[in-house]
């Protein structure tokens, strides 16, 4: 539920700080006093497209705060997105004179992507101009489909899988001329590759084996030499033997000074390494040898891999890289040249969508009777008794990303009239009523992904009479289900709420501002008064008018107690 709603510097609002209770609260005020301003405020903070020309003349920034009760279905996503999860969910968004946005949740920086999700959880709103919605194809479908639970997206997948199989078949057809040649260069190319049978890292491996063979004899006579430099020969005495003689020598005198113990003790330290380093030599000249045949075979294969290498312009390390790719390159090809795996592939994409489409189709079956039943209930207290409204499956020529048909709605205004399509045959009033009609019964949807909060904006526009007494008997059962905001220039309806606030336009240091004021007792009848248009009269004829809209609201109060017509609550909710 919507707790509270702060605004600073938002288009003529200088500064606003409003609370929401339970229930059905209006907004109303003189036309131009900015009543739809909040709703716009809110949406913002919802994750709607805001620019600059929101933010107030002469200000740097718009700043919009919501707070909502936090449903429970949104914990899980709050969690997993990385913000608290407390009990009150805090929605800002910042908006400065160059247009940049900023977001946050629960304090925390979000993006208005997120923003936009949550709200799917925490608001509906149905805007003054809802009927539109009900002639354009692709909402009316959506209505029916929240209905019936129809998984659109899955349904747009294996549609989009079944195109993308059929245009791999229709470019395997096209390009198979092209396709064989091109197989035919990779088959060449591979096999000049598999012919030299290049190990991974075997390249590497050659250049390393290749330079110690070719420098074999220079590295023996260092070896040698090393060795003799350590061993000595039977002219000179070695490091071994010189480093014997200097221990022998401290060895006889160490006696006397206990500070020459350590250096004998480095000086064998440094003997049994040249020791080590001996054997270690002498080893490596026992088994090295300079193997010329070996060195040839190896000028052999490394002169085949450059060859190679030059021949496809790749340095020879990357061959064994370019063979693989070029298989599965051809392996590609082969694949995309099989014509019976490719209409196999299509079939079973087709069959796919199909099982997909005839579920969402059988759904449709099911839900529109459901649905056109309860907005025909709903319509009957609105102004058109006995009026009857349909919802048709209309098989498509073609098959399309969104199913099997297409829906149409029909409606028949009074009773022993044929439903037809409703553009056709509804006035702009029939169509504010049946958008009414329909925005109240997919309302009534009571679930846990349900949004709490309903805003009504201005949706009630070209009614009047009896039937604006229902419309505000309808939105106060609803407020007694949810918390229900509604913008509206009806008396009727506004007599109705739980909570009323008024929007009124105030000068201020040579500007225009808007203001928002709850109002109850005397305010609230001067208020229903002006709306019942009697905001210029005077003297006995301006006491009708307070005295017409205290009975009006006594009206109201004494109608809370009984049943107002309603749509029947299996319904699902839908977006106006």
């Amino acid at each position: 539920m919507l707790r509270r709603l702060v605004l600073r510097d938002f288009v003529i609002v200088e500064a606003l700080d409003l609370e929401f209770g339970p229930g059905f609260t209006v907004l109303t005020g003189e036309t131009g006093a900015g009543k739809s301003i909040l709703v716009d405020a809110l949406q913002l903070a919802l994750g709607a497209r805001g620019d600059a020309g929101v933010v107030r003349e002469g200000a740097a920034r718009a700043d919009i705060g919501a707070e909502f009760d936090t449903p429970a279905v949104l914990r899980g996503w709050l969690d997993e997105a990385g913000f608290a999860a407390d009990d009150t969910l805090l929605l800002r968004r910042v908006i400065d004179a160059q247009g940049k946005s900023r977001a946050w949740i629960n304090g925390s920086p979000a993006t208005v992507a997120q923003l936009r999700e949550a709200a799917d959880f925490l608001v509906e709103i149905h805007g003054q101009h809802a009927w539109q919605s009900l002639t354009r194809p692709a909402a009316v479908r959506a209505l029916l489909d929240a209905q019936a639970g129809v998984d659109t997206a899955a349904l747009t997948e294996r549609f989009a899988d079944w195109k993308a199989a059929t245009d791999a078949l229709e470019r395997a057809r096209r390009d198979a001329g092209s396709a064989e040649r091109e197989r035919e260069r990779l088959a060449w190319q591979i096999g000049e590759i598999e012919r030299l049978a290049p190990g991974a890292d075997e390249w590497t491996a050659l250049e390393a084996e290749h330079q110690r063979l070719a420098y074999a004899q220079s590295l023996l006579d260092a070896a040698r030499a090393a060795q003799t430099a350590i061993d000595g020969d039977d002219e000179l005495p070695g490091a071994d033997a010189l480093a014997q003689r200097a221990i022998d020598a401290l060895r006889d005198v160490a006696a006397y000074d206990a500070r020459l113990a350590p250096v004998i003790e480095v000086l064998q330290g440094a003997q049994a390494q040249l020791q080590d380093a001996a054997h270690t030599l002498a080893g490596y000249l026992h088994h090295t040898e300079l193997e010329p045949d070996r060195l040839a075979e190896l000028d052999a294969r490394m002169s085949s891999w450059l060859a190679l290498a030059r021949r496809f312009r790749q340095p020879p390390a990357e061959l064994p890289a370019l063979l693989e790719a070029w298989r599965r390159e051809l392996a590609a090809l082969d694949a995309a040249a099989d014509l019976d795996a490719l209409d196999a592939a299509v079939a079973r994409a087709e069959r796919a969508w199909r099982d997909e489409a005839q579920r969402a189709s059988a759904a449709r079956r099911a839900a529109a009777p459901a649905l056109a039943d309860a907005v025909t209930q709903a319509m009957q207290p609105l102004g058109m008794a006995g009026g009857r409204f349909e919802v048709a499956l209309l098989p498509q020529d073609a098959p399309q990303s969104y199913g099997l048909e297409t829906v149409e709605l029909r409606v028949a205004g009074h009773a022993g009239s044929t439903p037809r399509p409703l553009a056709k045959v509804a006035s702009g009033g029939e169509l504010s009523r049946l958008a009414l009609a329909i925005a109240v019964t997919t309302a009534r949807r009571r679930g846990a992904d349900a949004a709490a909060t309903l805003i009504f904006d201005e949706i009630d526009v070209g009614i009047g009479g009896a039937v604006a007494d229902t419309v505000g008997r309808l939105m106060k059962q609803l407020g007694g289900e949810q918390q229900v905001l509604a913008v509206t220039h009806l008396a009727q309806v506004a007599a109705c709420a739980d909570q009323h606030l008024v929007v009124r336009k105030t000068g201020r240091g040579g500007a225009t501002v808007s203001e928002v004021q709850p109002v109850s007792g005397e305010a609230r009848v001067a208020e229903i008064a002006r709306m019942l248009g009697g905001a210029h009269l005077e003297g006995a004829v301006a006491g009708t008018g307070l005295q017409h809209a205290q009975a009006m609201l006594q009206q109201a109060q004494q109608a809370a107690a009984s049943p107002a017509p309603a749509a029947p609550r299996r319904s699902a909710r839908a977006r106006s």
